[in-house]
């Protein structure tokens, strides 16, 4: 018998048919880092390549014993919160996290392709920020989310308002926020995309990626479950972005064209090609 030693990262998120974002694409990005993943299912999306129609919720104890029976059977090398859908989920999840404080975090709650992906309850912004992101190694939002969360807590303002509310999350205790698609530099095929990493003293890293054309679904996903495999691999926050950056940009690359909808991002565009 062979003692296992691939690291195990467990995955709380939705199930997607299309395998493009949640707990599937998880599962794909952590096998193309050499670790292995784990899943507890926070809902079961109903969509395809263009869309998501619906989602069906999934009671928050069926989510906390998805997790604990896992959790009391292996030792995971990292954690990763993806979508919820309700307030009692992440109260829930926190609980669960907080015993294992050792263990990294990688928080990325927002999914773009759902109907409603939280950003319009105050309530679950709230949640996320206060019991989720304190404990976060990193947590990975778009600019635009994170001005909407910052609804929540700030009424006005001036000055640097990214990096002010990049500052109350890491001020909570959130180690790094990496903030995507802080700025664009250039027009077509010569364009650049931005992406920010900060931490308790500011920016830490600004990345710079040529624009690639086309829509896609996924993008993030792959950005954080990359993140969250890197880590467990052990590698430094710092590191791992860097890292997890270069292959997303390779996935999106190397997209592939299911349906009618948007592109997918190819997680395993670096495994070598069947052939029988």
């Amino acid at each position: 018998m062979q003692i296992q030693t691939t690291p195990l990262i467990l995955s709380f998120g939705v199930a997607d048919p299309v395998g493009a974002t949640g707990i599937q694409a998880d599962l794909a990005t952590f096998a193309a880092f050499g670790c292995h993943g784990l899943s507890a299912l926070t809902g079961m999306l109903i969509g395809d390549t263009a869309r998501v129609e619906d989602w069906d919720e999934i009671d928050a104890d069926s989510v906390v014993d998805q997790a604990r029976v896992l959790l009391e059977d292996m030792t995971v090398a990292a954690f990763k919160v993806g979508a919820l859908t309700s307030i009692e989920q992440a109260t829930a999840i926190a609980e669960v996290i907080s015993d294992y404080p050792e263990v990294p975090l990688i928080l990325d709650p927002y999914l773009s392709s759902m109907p409603d992906s939280g950003l319009l309850d105050d309530d679950m912004l709230a949640a996320i920020r206060q019991i989720l992101a304190p404990q976060a190694t990193l947590m990975l939002l778009s600019q635009v989310e994170l001005a909407r969360m910052a609804e929540t807590w700030r009424d006005g303002g001036s000055g640097d308002m990214l990096a002010l509310d990049v500052a109350e999350l890491t001020g909570m205790g959130c180690a790094y926020v990496l903030v995507t698609g802080t700025g664009t530099v250039g027009k077509g095929d010569g364009a650049t995309i931005a992406n920010t990493l900060f931490d308790a003293d500011g920016v830490a890293e600004t990345f710079h990626f040529p624009h690639l054309p086309g829509t896609f679904i996924g993008a993030g996903s792959t950005l954080s479950a990359a993140i969250a495999a890197l880590l467990a691999q052990g590698l430094t926050p710092l590191e791992a972005v860097r890292a997890a950056q270069q292959f997303t940009h390779g996935a999106l690359a190397h997209a592939q064209r299911f349906g009618m909808g948007k592109l997918v991002p190819n997680k395993l565009f670096r495994a070598a090609p069947f052939t029988p």
